[in-house]
């Protein structure tokens, strides 16, 4: 049977072969658990641009990105807007609605036509009562995730702007890349500003970063697509 994602997504965009009971969020489930996702989900499609929820929106929704690219941002007191993350097909969104936050704590825009798998917080409680396996293995797979954005924060509060910048787009490169004989590829545009929100600098410093990154070989750029080449991938913080 064909997937519903692939139906509503049309021939234009390209939809992840990840189906929601296999991302990370849901692994080791047994086939009958997979079925009730698949079954309950919701599928919603957005335009480039157009946001999927708000900060401060009331948190009662969760979504497997299933087609496209999301950037997740934060308004600070002070007016300013942080990217903090990059999600692409096959990641989720809406985690904290497993909390007991009632709020969204960050924005959620997509950058290219978008479409989403998920369910409303009512809709999972029940899949949870149904099947209690289920929020046995979203506990498990929650704190691997943890981990991980522990190791991003750590890589933030490094002093030398040039090796936070390398950490965070190696970071990217591992998450969102895709293998090169020449190393990992970013195949999508990162602007000079996007980075200043991920590593938490002045994007003139930034530039000035990036372009001694180039000098010392370990990134190279080709037009609006980054290359971290493989020989110092395996030494990647030799300041």
């Amino acid at each position: 049977m064909k997937c519903l994602c692939d139906e509503i997504a049309g021939k234009v965009v390209k939809v992840s072969p990840e189906c929601i009971g296999h991302l990370w969020l849901f692994e080791n489930l047994h086939p009958e658990e997979l079925g009730a996702l698949v079954k309950t989900a919701l599928r919603r499609k957005y335009e480039s641009g157009q946001s999927i929820f708000m900060q401060g929106d009331r948190a009662d929704q969760m979504f497997l990105i299933k087609a496209g690219r999301v950037k997740l941002s934060k308004l600070t007191e002070e007016g300013t807007e942080i990217t903090l993350d990059i999600r692409k097909g096959g990641d989720f969104l809406g985690e904290n609605m497993l909390s007991e936050e009632i709020e969204y704590p960050l924005s959620a825009w997509c950058m290219e036509e978008t479409l989403l798998c998920g369910f409303t917080k009512k809709q999972f409680e029940n899949l949870v009562l149904d099947h209690p396996n289920i929020g046995l293995q979203v506990i498990k797979n929650l704190s691997k995730r943890i981990t991980w954005l522990t190791t991003r924060v750590g890589s933030m509060s490094l002093t030398h702007l040039e090796e936070r910048l390398y950490r965070v787009l190696v970071n990217v490169a591992q998450e969102h890349g895709t293998r090169h004989q020449k190393g990992l590829v970013i195949q999508f545009p990162l602007t000079h500003e996007d980075l200043s929100f991920l590593v938490g600098a002045h994007r003139v410093s930034i530039t000035r970063a990036l372009k001694g990154l180039k000098k010392s070989g370990k990134i190279i750029q080709e037009k609006r697509t980054l290359i971290l080449p493989s020989s110092h991938l395996d030494n990647p913080l030799s300041f």
